[in-house]
């Protein structure tokens, strides 16, 4: 038996948790949040007004690390960690690369803290276009698709369940609660409500994105972005007068100490941490679920100390992020026969495991810009999203173009700009260039933070069934667990969308006034390791129970009270970044809930 009762037990604090906990508690309804990784808080947060956010905190915090998992082909190699990952020693996620060898990898690791991935986010928060939601429909007879010879696209491709409009009140309650400044003039994605804050000035050095998509016809529009630049009134959150001094660093990408930036926790949590019927319990790490008939009746977890605990939920959601919500869900089943009967009976958890097509251009322009005064992005457009635009270049999906004004310019982070190694957010700095100093040092200081711009684009990457998320045979976590093992590879009309879509990249900024030099553009599509941290798929929900994992609602189809509510739901993937749909579609989930508990 359990040690104690709720009405819903929520694995993870972040996009696909929080909504759901929210709604939940302000139903009423008597709701704990399980997050694996600790509580930071920020200025406003905090008991003595001081934040727990003091530096880059995906920035390692200690002495060099050694890798010594064994049943890798990268063990000893050295590696950094910061607090809010985890350490690789301890529980990595093994990946099998290029050359056929399995490596261990941080790839797929958002953030261990509660609010997850948007603690440390840059907070682009787009919705995605209408025929993101019906992309089978779309591609229906179509014969004219580049590097599809065997027809991949017309098999593979899934319609969601419900459509853009049948969402889209959901994209307006995550708008509205959440906290996001940008524009909506310009948009593909219609709005039944505008609840965008006025977004700040753009930076400088973004004329020149301008300036290229004007040349080139695309409509534009200012980038939707997680930071409130007014007074916030669901979340309590007030900003200064100066509203330009918004526009620092510690907004970008990395733990925001003074709650400007709308991760789950301030926007989300905190709002309700007061309401008798919500607790949260951080540094708890679930380690299984188990069920009798179709109930899950415990969620066992260990407490910051390690002592094996269990607790119940009328319902159980699952949102860990999508790669560690499908092995819990896997270790769970191997545990237990019939629990893995109920989850995989047709053998598909863990397949259809998703990413984003994405990469873009960069270049030089004239001048010197100050780009540590902010935020991440400042213009998108969806013209690479249009229908026409995706029939005329012969692609099943397209995809939403922004620049990132914020590259090559985080302050605290510099060394993120150079030499990083294939563990993603560990960063071996300057440590290898030892004419990074004096004069070489202000001069690359000049080129790039100073000088360079870049554009980017996110586009749906085809599902397939090889793409996928198992247990490794071998490689155990500190807990004697198997680890997370990712298949990955790039379908040869993900990399026609990737060039068509990285061209275009390269012709805004090429379009973007005297002085600027294209100094390249590019993708991932060579490149296996990469998943941009929008892990997405691995548990898809769809109408039929012999084709998906979950329902429409998102529940595990022969479970009665067991949801996942993470980017592991996606069919596919979207073509923009994904966490205001997850966002959205877990606001749906917990609306649902509050009548079934």
């Amino acid at each position: 038996m359990a040690d104690e009762a709720f009405d819903a037990v929520i694995i993870g604090s972040g996009a696909g948790g929080a909504p759901v906990a929210h709604a939940l508690v302000r139903a009423g309804k008597r709701v704990l949040v399980l997050e694996k990784g600790p509580l930071f808080h920020a200025q406003h947060t905090s008991a003595d007004g001081l934040s727990d956010f003091k530096r880059d905190e995906e920035f390692a915090t200690g002495a060099e690390k050694v890798l010594r998992v064994q049943g890798v082909a990268n063990t000893g190699v050295s590696f950094y960690s910061s607090h809010v990952e985890p350490d690789l020693n301890d529980e990595p996620h093994v990946y099998r690369d290029s050359d056929g060898r399995d490596k261990a990898t941080i790839e797929g690791y958002t953030a261990q803290v509660v609010g997850g991935g948007t603690q440390l986010y840059g907070g682009v928060s787009l919705r995605f276009a209408p025929d993101d939601f019906r992309l089978r429909t779309v591609n229906r007879d179509r014969d004219d698709l580049r590097a599809d010879p065997n027809g991949d696209v017309a098999r593979e491709a899934r319609d969601w369940p419900f459509g853009y409009d049948d969402l889209e009140p959901w994209y307006c309650r995550a708008e509205e609660l959440i906290g996001i400044n940008g524009t909506r003039d310009g948009q593909l994605k219609p709005a039944s409500v505008d609840n965008y804050q006025q977004p700040l000035a753009p930076n400088s050095i973004s004329a020149h994105v301008a300036a290229g998509m004007d040349a080139l016809g695309y409509r534009r529009y200012r980038t939707p972005l997680a930071v409130i630049t007014e007074d916030h009134a669901p979340s309590g959150r007030t900003v200064p007068a100066d509203r330009e001094s918004i526009k620092t660093a510690f907004v970008n990408r990395y733990g925001d100490p003074l709650g400007w930036k709308s991760n789950t926790w301030v926007s989300l949590l905190h709002p309700v941490s007061a309401e008798p019927g919500f607790s949260l319990r951080a540094n708890c790490s679930v380690t299984h679920l188990s069920a009798t008939g179709p109930r899950v009746t415990a969620v066992h977890y260990r407490d910051p100390l390690g002592r094996e605990r269990t607790v119940s939920g009328t319902v159980v959601v699952v949102a860990c992020s999508a790669i560690e919500s499908v092995r819990l869900l896997q270790l769970s089943a191997e545990r237990d026969a019939a629990f893995a009967d109920r989850i995989n009976g047709n053998d598909l958890l863990g397949r259809y495991f998703l990413t984003h097509c994405f990469g873009g251009a960069s270049a030089r322009v004239p001048g010197r810009h100050d780009k540590s005064r902010t935020l991440d992005s400042d213009w998108a457009t969806d013209a690479c999203a249009a229908p026409e635009f995706v029939r005329a270049n012969n692609l099943w999906a397209g995809g939403a173009i922004y620049n990132n004004t914020s590259d090559s310019a985080l302050p605290i982070s510099m060394a993120r700009t150079w030499a990083a190694n294939d563990m993603d957010t560990m960063w071996k700095g300057y440590l290898y260039d030892l004419d990074m100093r004096g004069d070489g040092f202000d001069g690359y200081l000049t080129e790039n933070f100073g000088r360079q711009l870049s554009v980017a684009f996110m586009a749906n990457q085809v599902p397939l069934p090889t793409n996928r998320i198992t247990l490794h045979p071998a490689v155990r976590d500190k807990w004697n667990r198997p680890v997370a093992n990712i298949d990955k590879g790039w379908h040869g009309h993900d990399r026609a969308v990737m060039d068509v879509l990285a061209e275009q990249c390269r012709r805004i900024l090429a379009a973007g006034g005297d002085g600027v030099q294209v100094i390249g553009h590019g993708h991932v599509g060579n490149d296996v390791r990469r998943i941009a941290n929008h892990v997405l798929g691995g548990a898809r929900f769809g109408t039929d129970p012999d084709d998906s994992v979950l329902d429409p609602d998102c529940r595990a189809w022969r479970f009665d009270n067991l949801y996942v509510t993470d980017g592991s739901f996606m069919p596919t993937s979207g073509g923009a970044n994904p966490t205001l749909t997850i966002q959205a579609n877990a606001f749906r989930v917990g609306d649902l809930l509050t009548t079934r508990v």
